[in-house]
């Protein structure tokens, strides 16, 4: 986990040979770290093959919280887009749909990985290296049914936050439209008397010119065609 929204995923290689088990990773892992001396009581690296289902089903019960988490977050984004449309929420949305294609391409890859090992798991050279037994098919198939469940989750995920994105854009879209039909709306109603200003301003004689309620009357008149005019929009529905 990078940051708050944002998840990256990281290769994981396994070499098993008669003597030994070789992990190769470029970077620490919630994973690998799991399996350390404080954890001993519940894995043993002398059963190869329980041992690297263990491993695989422990990087699958983290998809599953990290896509609970992800739930979480992308439930706190849209509450906050409804508040305020800013772009750092919808940021934060493209990052998460982001991190679910990793989890996707990820998941998918280990799916393959297991769909392999239960094909070869009779195999005479697989059988005499893994050492499978009952328990570890067992483990297998849990492994398994928890790899397809973070699969379903992750493009159910992925599916919601791509609705999002696109109605979020809608959105944003209908808001912006809303704007400018409103700032247009102001700018038919302020020109109005503006022009009727400038007619009055003009050096020739005009309607109550010489009398000393004029200017009243042109304030009294614009207002009556300012409010007409915004009238005639009220009924377009341009409020």
């Amino acid at each position: 986990m990078e940051g708050e929204t944002s998840f990256d995923t990281l290769p994981l290689g396994i070499v098993i040979t008669p003597n030994h088990f070789i992990t190769i990773c470029l970077k620490d892992n919630r994973v690998m770290s799991y399996f350390d001396k404080d954890n001993t009581r519940f894995f043993c690296t002398a059963k190869k093959a329980r041992f690297l289902f263990q491993i695989q089903y422990r990087s699958a019960i983290l998809y599953l919280r990290y896509l609970k988490y992800i739930n979480q977050q992308t439930d706190e984004i849209e509450l906050n887009i409804r508040r305020t449309m800013k772009n750092k929420a919808l940021f934060q949305l493209l990052q998460l749909e982001k991190s679910l294609v990793y989890f996707t391409t990820a998941l998918k890859d280990n799916g393959i990985v297991l769909q392999k090992l239960m094909r070869l798991r009779n195999n005479r050279n697989i059988q005499h290296l893994l050492d499978f037994d009952e328990e570890d098919e067992d483990l297998m198939e849990d492994v398994i049914i928890e790899n397809k469940q973070a699969i379903e989750m992750v493009e159910m995920h992925s599916n919601i936050l791509s609705s999002m994105m696109n109605a979020f854009a809608s959105i944003i879209s209908n808001n912006l439209n809303f704007v400018m039909k409103f700032l247009t709306t102001m700018t038919i109603l302020l020109a109005v008397p503006t022009m009727l200003a400038s007619f009055w301003g003009m050096n020739v004689t005009l309607p109550w010119s010489a009398t000393p309620w004029g200017f009243l009357y042109v304030i009294i008149f614009s207002a009556l065609i300012t409010g007409f005019t915004a009238y005639i929009l009220w009924k377009k529905g341009m409020f």
